[in-house]
């Protein structure tokens, strides 16, 4: 793991669709393409925490019934709403998708 990585491991967050669209956005990505474990430990917390403030849900329901359940089912099929802002030590951030990141 080089140090660009172990940075974006600490300095990532979420940010809304509207927001992504920014003019620190670098064009070509240098991140890595992978989900993180931390990024995706964080993106099913705050997930399961949206579906239990009544968000909508992006998967059927096939007797699920826990946040966490349904959020690791949307992570699964790649439907959830949310992109992660990974910055950059320049200064300069990267926005994923969370449904663009491979996951390991």
């Amino acid at each position: 793991m080089n140090a660009l990585d172990e940075h974006d491991e600490e300095a990532s967050e979420f940010v809304s669709a509207a927001d992504a669209v920014d003019s620190g956005v670098n064009e070509e990505r240098v991140t890595t393409h992978y989900l993180t474990k931390y990024e995706r430990a964080r993106v099913l917390g705050a997930r399961a925490l949206q579906i239990s403030m009544n968000a909508p849900v992006m998967v059927e329901l096939q007797g699920e019934s826990d946040p966490l359940q349904i959020a690791m089912k949307e992570l699964t099929e790649k439907l959830i709403p949310i992109i992660i802002r990974r910055y950059l030590p320049d200064g300069s951030f990267e926005d994923w998708s969370v449904n663009d990141l491979i996951q390991s």
